[in-house]
């Protein structure tokens, strides 16, 4: 009951002091004329929303970083090796995000940092995360699914999964935010599963203290959401879904639910695979495409269905799939 209180009491600082950065945030990006370009190839609902600030992911990522040093302090959320890796991942995502939306501002074009250079620094940070983990952390190279009594030491090839799972996760998320409040609200949910998972977690040390920051993060999202529903005042951009991303792949890696990460994130599972196929279909039968346009959330909207009817589609499809993932989490 304590940590569910505590857990509460997260969420609502999160959620708090997001909405109260909001309000001081975007009349900024405003003024410093951080506004988003918007592509060529998307539809035209798209092109108005030219000029919208971007790099919001800062509106919901200081406020969860000053939420927990707030929790700290108050003794309400234990200093663990797991909290600060966390923050280590969160962080350096964020910056490698900033700068490419930094330079796309800069540079007046879509992308900022070529894809290359993207991975380069996605990297980097995973390898110093799986450093961190080994030496520090849990440290632990085995899956495991409980409901097949499967067990799999995976050796030294359980670096390279994670590395897959921080790179992949992160640029899933980023592919996903297409549409206003489509990856915000997903992530919630994501996170509130993971936080849940974690507070009913009690093998594994720090997992309270992941449960928490859980929570933190989901209040710090619905406060974001405020601003980010449609029609959006601001877009997170690569600062926040790049973040988002690998802060979720490294939840689902430091509380042992990695195969969850698939169920969870379903609908960003889903995105990806439709860019993928997109591309390899184009590439191997002479252009030709399976998708209207990919990813899958502008399938849609080609088909003619209005962005906000898509985001509830999407969003009751990853609620049911972290439904789900916490009925049978304990299993995954």
């Amino acid at each position: 009951m304590l940590t569910l209180t505590k857990s509460l009491f997260a969420l609502m600082i999160g959620f708090m002091l997001t909405t109260v950065f909001g309000l001081i945030m975007i009349p900024i990006l405003k003024r410093i004329k951080v506004g988003q370009r918007i592509s060529i190839y998307v539809g035209e609902t798209h092109q108005k929303k030219a000029g919208t600030p971007t790099m919001g992911g800062l509106i919901f990522i200081i406020p969860t970083l000053i939420s927990t040093l707030i929790l700290l302090f108050m003794g309400k959320i234990n200093y663990s090796t797991n909290l600060l890796i966390i923050l280590f991942v969160m962080v350096g995502y964020t910056l490698i995000g900033f700068l490419d939306d930094f330079i796309s501002i800069k540079k007046k074009r879509n992308k900022g940092l070529s894809i290359l250079q993207k991975l380069f620094l996605q990297f980097i940070v995973a390898l110093a995360f799986y450093y961190v983990y080994c030496r520090y952390g849990r440290g632990d190279s085995t899956l495991e699914i409980t409901l097949f009594n499967f067990k799999w030491n995976m050796g030294w090839f359980y670096g390279i999964f994670i590395l897959f799972m921080l790179v992949a996760t992160s640029n899933a998320v980023n592919l996903t935010d297409g549409l206003d409040g489509l990856a915000g609200g997903l992530s919630a949910m994501a996170f509130l599963s993971y936080g849940l998972l974690a507070w009913g977690s009690y093998g594994i040390q720090g997992n309270q203290d992941i449960a928490i920051f859980c929570f933190i993060l989901v209040g710090s999202l619905m406060g974001f959401l405020v601003y980010n529903t449609h029609p959006a005042k601001v877009f997170m951009g690569d600062t926040g879904s790049l973040a988002l991303g690998a802060t979720l792949a490294t939840v689902a890696i430091l509380t042992s639910h990695e195969l969850s990460l698939v169920v969870i994130g379903g609908v960003f599972v889903i995105e990806t695979l439709s860019s993928i196929i997109q591309i390899l279909s184009f590439h191997l039968f002479n252009g030709k495409r399976v998708f209207l346009m990919a990813p899958l959330h502008h399938h849609f909207e080609k088909l003619g269905w209005q962005e906000t009817d898509i985001v509830k589609l999407f969003w009751i499809v990853g609620f049911m799939l972290s439904l789900i993932a916490l009925i049978y989490g304990v299993w995954i």
